[in-house]
């Protein structure tokens, strides 16, 4: 998989779309260096790697731009292969024009990702750290950012290629005692089998399990704030974004439809989304608003259940819990009181009567305060019993749905040597398990999958 052997040279424009002040076009493949060397006016067929060049792109002997030239030599680039990278001007024209005339000396354009696509042919990185750079390229946050980075570092790779090397031992030895099952040698203990199986396992679901934390990180936490009519959701939208972004009426109904707002907190991005007030209704379209506040609360890692203060009770908390409970018992629940400016009772009362709730607070929209103080008790919830910041954490569904595979072919071995089963069944198993690894790192793989993994890079990565 890892002998990719290509004679085309491919060429791309690696900067964003659109008119800036300089922008990137880079060629990859052997050839590349004489390629450029035929439309420049330095001669830099015998250029180092790492060397650059100033000069200018010529077109009919006429000057196309000023340009400097980068020189990569096979291996020592992003690819492997003998790279070229041209800075021209930001001109949409030149860029286009220096393309076409790239094109017409012998290259063709790239394919989307093909540039990561090489990179990965010819080992210079593995599937996960390809996929890494995606994700690299679309972090919006510091947290997705650092594990985007982890990952691009081989984090994953090294965990992964860990367990892989253990069960390979494993396996080799279940399938030598079949060799010698006539003469009734044992070349494993299946006691230490079972433990080897055992500790490989709760090491895959660590990893399996750390998905719902890191794809959030990736994608963004999703909050729904929901509670009944006028309980101060819309306000409080506006409060945490700074902006107003939602109606605020004292007209029970106003909000029909979910309105979602980001904001990055303490270097994560959190997907707040203000929802319908439930309650029971004979309006349709309220009716509908209502249907789609439950579905944003079955999606949710923190649900803020907002009500006004005047109607506290115990009763209307226990009543708010269970709700959201039986539409996602996952979810972390923040209990605010709201519009405390409006009481006449004393805070102290309140928190004395109502201590046994978790994560309840008296708050105000109104207050700075308060504001605040519900951000920092958000970042907690989302943070608290989550995984260190030394652990590798997966964010991507195909690595996910690998791992949750072999976690279930971990169990089928562990059951098989707890109940005698025959080595060839349990080897079948083990090697099952070796598949799915290997296939996130791409020591097994299939054209059908990098087709679909490269398919979603930009045309120049």
């Amino acid at each position: 998989m890892r002998n990719h052997q290509t004679e085309d040279i491919i060429c791309a424009i690696s900067s964003p779309p659109g008119v800036g002040a300089i922008a990137l076009i880079r060629l990859s493949g052997a050839g590349s260096v004489n390629l450029v060397n035929q439309v420049f006016t330095k001669d830099i067929k015998a250029a180092k790697g790492y060397s650059v060049h100033f000069g200018n792109i010529m077109k009919q002997d006429q000057p196309l731009d000023e340009v400097v030239v980068t020189i990569f030599r096979n291996p020592h680039s992003f690819t492997g292969e003998e790279s070229v990278e041209i800075a021209c001007h930001g001109s949409v024209f030149i860029q286009q024009e220096l393309l076409s005339l790239l094109m017409a000396h012998g290259s063709r354009m790239a394919e989307p990702g093909e540039f990561s696509k090489r990179a990965f042919y010819n080992g210079k990185m593995d599937l996960t750290q390809t996929e890494a750079i995606a994700d690299l390229i679309h972090s919006e946050s510091e947290g997705a950012h650092r594990l985007a980075m982890q990952q691009m570092k081989g984090g994953i790779s090294k965990e992964l290629g860990s367990l892989r090397d253990e069960l390979i031992k494993f396996a080799a030895l279940v399938e030598l005692e079949l060799d010698f099952a006539e003469e009734d040698i044992e070349f494993a203990d299946r006691g230490e089998l079972i433990a080897l199986v055992k500790s490989v396992l709760l090491k895959v679901n660590k990893l399996r399990d750390s998905f719902q934390f890191g794809s959030a990180i990736k994608e963004g936490v999703n909050v729904a704030i929901v509670g009944k009519p006028n309980a101060g959701k819309s306000s409080w939208l506006n409060a945490l974004s700074d902006d107003d972004v939602a109606i605020v009426s004292d007209i029970a109904g106003t909000t029909r439809d979910k309105i979602e707002v980001p904001l990055i907190l303490a270097g994560t991005k959190f997907r707040f989304i203000d929802t319908a007030g439930l309650r029971e209704t004979l309006d349709v379209i309220e009716g509908m608003g209502v249907e789609r506040a439950k579905d944003v609360i079955t999606k949710a890692e923190i649900v803020i259940y907002m009500f006004d203060i005047a109607e506290i009770s115990q009763t209307y908390l226990d009543d708010a819990i269970k709700y959201v409970k039986n539409l996602n018992n996952t979810a972390e629940i923040l209990l605010l009181a709201n519009k405390v400016d409006t009481s006449t009772q004393s805070l102290g009362a309140y928190g004395h009567e109502y201590s046994h709730f978790a994560n309840l607070y008296f708050v105000s929209a109104k207050d700075p305060e308060s504001v605040e103080f519900v951000k920092k008790e958000i970042v907690r919830l989302f943070n608290q019993n989550k995984v260190s910041s030394n652990d590798i954490v997966v964010t991507n569904a195909r690595h996910f749905e690998a791992l949750r595979n072999a976690s279930i072919d971990l169990e089928k071995s562990l059951q098989g040597l707890e109940n005698q089963l025959s080595g060839d069944f349990v080897a079948m198993d083990i090697r099952q398990v070796i598949h799915h690894l290997g296939s996130i790192t791409g020591e097994i793989t299939q054209d059908n999958l990098l087709g679909h993994i490269f398919k979603n890079f930009c045309i120049g990565k």
